[in-house]
């Protein structure tokens, strides 16, 4: 589900092509809007406070065969969140699970050419601190 909360919505789109999935599925829970709290701790073991609000989506669909998904994402993209809940649905499916895996796989690939790039330029800022001894001992 985290792929699919990284995943454009036109790579979803892509990937329910790619599986066929022609079957409208039944809304569960139509896509909705809504605010969550996020938390935070100072120094990552302090006590906890409220950080702020943040925007998200959130669907569950049933398929004919009574496989559920469900979807959160942030952002207001409600078609975004009822393809990620009909993936997620698809998935349930023991028999499409591969096939869904393998959908995803070119969201995987770019995700993790993000991640690639994104720790290549943050290596390229990185100070290594040496100390050295003095000679007054």
């Amino acid at each position: 589900m985290a792929l699919c909360g990284e995943a454009h919505p036109e790579e979803l789109r892509r990937a329910l092509l790619q599986l066929g999935a022609a079957e409208d599925p039944e809304d569960l829970r139509p896509p909705e809007t809504g605010l969550v709290m996020t938390r935070g701790r100072i120094g990552g073991d302090g006590r906890p406070f409220n950080l702020g609000e943040a925007t998200v989506t959130r669907a569950a669909v049933r398929l004919s065969g009574g496989e559920t998904g469900f979807a959160y994402h942030l952002g207001r993209d409600r078609a975004k969140a009822r393809l990620a809940a009909t993936l997620d649905a698809l998935w349930q499916v023991r028999g499409r699970r591969a096939a869904v895996e393998v959908a995803l796989a070119p969201v995987a690939a770019r995700r993790a050419e993000e991640r690639a790039a994104e720790a290549r330029r943050i290596a390229a800022t990185r100070v290594n601190f040496f100390t050295m001894a003095r000679g007054e001992d």
